[in-house]
């Protein structure tokens, strides 16, 4: 047995009912089971259509996400997330890197880091060299003035936790950010990379070993084995090209306001929902939602 969820945006909710029976019709579907009124449905398939991402692309030109799975096993035990523009809405070392004088610069190769055109490793090491005396304090000051959290992403968290699952913030970023961002939304740990920083500036580089594509790969086999569950039992979120590893091995892997390169790797893509996408693909209602 299959589940079809169709979402938009929980800001502009306008998903038509007639559009729901419609492709339900079509495909042979079961009894339609609104999740959240006029933002989520679902429905049950006894086949996967062959016309998946025919229906897909005409969706996205109506602002709707469509996502096809199995039923079984789709309510996860862990949720692995990437933080930056994923959690927040930013880019951390594109924000330092406007305090810097280096904004457009920074945020350039970061869009191409992320896209897959350049080495995760080398380009991180080139953004962060440009960072070299800026004073320490401008982290917090970054936090306070530039960072904003993602629509969803203390509802999804506080969700699956309530429900007895485990969160886990790992990003190519940095622990200064993924500290506090994980202190915010809750979750149960966070693993990132270091700026390193002397008298009270940062010299331009970070500790090694450098976080990226494989270091979030290990951390979903070591956490998942630590907690004693199978990898299919974890819900992985991303957006960069540094996090196709970990989506791919994920249970459900969910490219979110991805990168097109990403997202064309990905069979889950949320390009209108929020993070509460996450807990509708999961059979959550809203009124399910822990606060």
């Amino acid at each position: 047995m299959y589940i079809a969820t169709l979402l938009t945006a929980p800001a502009t909710a306008a998903l038509d009912t007639a559009l729901i029976e419609s492709l339900r019709n079509a495909w042979g579907g079961g009894d339609v089971t609104w999740l959240s009124p006029d933002e989520a449905a679902e429905f049950p398939l006894s086949a996967m259509p062959d016309n998946q991402w025919r229906v897909w692309e005409d969706l996205q030109k109506m602002s709707v996400d469509l996502v096809l799975q199995r039923a079984e096993g789709r309510r996860k035990k862990m949720l692995l997330a990437d933080m930056d523009s994923t959690m927040i809405q930013q880019e951390c070392i594109d924000e330092l890197a406007d305090e810097a004088g280096f904004g457009e610069r920074v945020s350039t190769i970061t869009a191409r880091a992320m896209n897959g055109e350049l080495d995760f490793e080398g380009a991180l090491i080139e953004r962060v060299g440009l960072l070299r005396g800026l004073a320490e304090t401008v982290i917090d000051k970054v936090l306070a003035e530039r960072i904003t959290l993602m629509p969803g992403g203390a509802a999804l968290v506080s969700t699956m936790r309530a429900n007895g699952g485990y969160c886990a913030l790992v990003s190519g970023g940095f622990t200064a950010f993924t500290r506090s961002v994980a202190a915010q939304l809750g979750f149960d740990e966070n693993r990132a990379n270091t700026l390193l920083a002397e008298d009270g500036a940062l010299t331009g580089d970070v500790a090694r070993p450098i976080l990226g594509r494989e270091a979030k790969v290990e951390a979903l086999e070591q956490i998942s084995a630590r907690l004693g569950i199978a990898e299919a039992d974890v819900l992985a979120v991303g957006d960069g090209a540094n996090d196709l590893g970990m989506l791919h091995r994920a249970g459900t892997g969910v490219a979110l306001h991805a990168k097109p390169s990403v997202a064309a790797q990905c069979d889950v893509r949320i390009n209108h929902g929020d993070l509460t996408a996450l807990l509708y693909l999961q059979g959550y209602t809203r009124g399910d939602f822990a606060t």
